[in-house]
């Protein structure tokens, strides 16, 4: 008889383990296939109006605005840089030219033959913002042009209305990333699955603005910042989120939070800083 209880528990205990072992597993396949079933995208909002961009698009989207920032130019500058590298190269970084350039490389499609740069000059993006810009300035009035007319200008394309068709997405991603809208800026992404690295961000955020105050606390950049350029930065931290393994992002009484993906919510942080945090190394 105790021989037969004792089986009985066995079997009560194995077929426990079992049931415990099945619902581990569905419940992570379940979170695996919800992973892979998010869309990702980085959406800018203004108004009732929206544009969206893929997450390695908004990169350098917000590489290109951060720059005008870092160099005093005005929202509508930003707006004719996205426009152009939009119609350009998608906004990739792309190694090879087109039909009307063979030897166009880059954000911008520079030609080297054409003045712009040496093939490895015109593929540094950073290299690519700045000469576009120096171009952009020498245009008078450049401000109060239409985008397609102030692109052209600069680039000297073969097809000089395409420019128009992103002008809309120019302008909505500019106002957010140079901070001049806030809470413009959001992205939908999947879980972090790589550690993040706070230095690795202020070392980014640097080359993008120039010198900035900040300060690493554990897993979190801490950027001493107000008004446009603190939302500039966020929203700069936001769009470069994927690549930086970026889980949350807070300013002046707002977060975005990777996990929740509802864009920004109110939140206790203070104003004056931007605080960056990163996915923190599994044990």
């Amino acid at each position: 008889m105790a021989r037969r209880r004792g089986l009985r528990r066995l079997v009560v205990l194995l077929l426990t383990l079992a049931l415990v072992a099945g619902a581990i597993y569905t419940a992570v396949f379940f979170v695996q296939r919800s992973e892979t079933l998010v869309s990702e995208r980085c959406t800018a909002v203004v108004g009732d109006r929206t544009a969206e961009l893929a997450p390695d698009q908004a990169v350098y989207a917000s590489l290109i605005t951060a720059v005008a920032v870092q160099r005093g130019l005005p929202p509508r500058a930003a707006s004719i840089a996205l426009a152009t590298a939009m119609q350009e190269s998608k906004l990739r970084n792309i190694g090879h030219g087109d039909q009307a350039g063979p030897d166009s490389r880059g954000l911008f499609q520079q030609r080297p033959s054409q003045g712009w740069g040496a093939e490895e000059q015109v593929m540094d993006p950073y290299y690519a913002v700045n000469a576009f810009y120096d171009a952009l300035l020498k245009v008078p009035g450049y401000e109060s042009l239409d985008i397609t007319d102030a692109a052209q200008r600069v680039q000297r394309s073969a097809y000089p209305l395409a420019y128009a068709q992103h002008e809309e997405l120019g302008r909505f991603f500019a106002s957010g990333l140079s901070g001049q809208t806030p809470e413009a800026v959001h992205c939908t992404l999947r879980s972090s699955t790589l550690p993040g690295d706070a230095g690795a961000v202020a070392a980014e955020l640097g080359k993008a603005y120039g010198p900035l105050g900040t300060a690493v606390d554990g897993q979190t950049l801490v950027v001493e910042a107000t008004g446009s350029q603190a939302w500039s930065i966020a929203q700069w931290a936001v769009a470069n989120a994927k690549g930086l393994e970026v889980t949350r992002v807070e300013v002046a009484g707002r977060s975005w939070d990777r996990s929740e993906r509802n864009g920004w919510q109110e939140s206790p942080a203070p104003d004056g800083q931007v605080r960056i945090t990163v996915a923190v190394r599994e044990a």
